[in-house]
């Protein structure tokens, strides 16, 4: 959104988590203190609301906010300090696995459970890699969630009884400590990925740039880099690599290729 500072776009998270935080507040006027505080993380607002009123109603549990994308979630761990973050993946501007990285940094004792659509080996290993303590798939009913949130709680690690029946989770778990040979999406940095899923979402490398206070030069070397580490040749195999991987949806690829035609080969 061009003449929109990052500044701008943060005091708009800021405001919307406050509202959240208010509401929570609100019910949890006779909060009991050895509540599990949960925050929920995904960009659809009536998964948010329905998870919340799921949570809510159960008594062991309290919501302290919810949240629509990976920074504001950010924005309220650092804040908030939750006991657990239920997480989706993907998420515009700041996806669910770096964000999770990033929350781990920022508080060590909230634990994070993934819960997604999207479900392959390289998902469940990169968001185990990354400080997840759990993965969930979205279809699973109100008990297995808040088992899982109570398991991380005690600082064990839960999955989807759905994803034994399709994955070698213990492998998984080896896998994902053990030190790897870098290839593709790991050999990015944590900037780097930031970029990436900001060029598949579309936004020019001004854009991206302002979003991220930097110098559209330094956009133009991630770009570069970026592109020599995935061993791609245009902008838009930027965005189908993105799209496979999970990074960006569909209609975020969509909305991508539009800006495409409409940019030609200026940026």
């Amino acid at each position: 959104m061009p003449g929109i500072t990052r500044w701008q776009r943060q005091s708009g998270e800021e405001q919307r988590l406050s509202m959240s935080m208010n509401r929570s507040l609100g019910r949890a006027s006779g909060a009991n203190s050895h509540q599990i505080r949960v925050l929920l993380v995904d960009d659809h607002a009536v998964i948010r609301q329905g998870l919340r009123m799921l949570l809510e109603s159960r008594p062991e549990l309290e919501v302290v906010a919810d949240c629509e994308n990976g920074r504001e979630a950010l924005l309220a761990v650092e804040r908030l300090k939750p006991d657990v973050v239920l997480m989706d993946v993907v998420m515009p501007g700041l996806n669910g696995i770096e964000a999770t990285r990033q929350i781990r940094k920022a508080s060590s004792t909230t634990r994070v459970v993934i819960l997604s659509g999207f479900v392959d080996e390289e998902q469940i290993t990169g968001a185990l890699r990354n400080g997840a303590s759990g993965y969930l798939v979205k279809n699973s009913d109100v008990s297995e969630l808040v088992l899982a949130i109570q398991t991380v709680h005690r600082g064990n690690q839960y999955y989807s009884a759905a994803l034994s029946e399709g994955f070698d989770i213990p492998e998984l778990q080896l896998q994902a400590r053990r030190p790897e040979q870098k290839t593709g999406l790991d050999t990015l940095t944590a900037r780097e990925r930031e970029v990436l899923q900001l060029i598949a979402e579309g936004h020019t490398n001004q854009q991206i740039a302002d979003e991220l206070v930097v110098s559209v030069k330094t956009v133009e070397a991630h770009k570069s880099h970026i592109m020599e580490k995935l061993k791609a040749k245009s902008r838009t195999d930027l965005i189908r690599y993105a799209l496979k991987r999970g990074i960006v949806k569909l209609e975020s690829v969509s909305e991508a290729e539009k800006s495409l035609a409409n940019l030609g080969s200026a940026d």
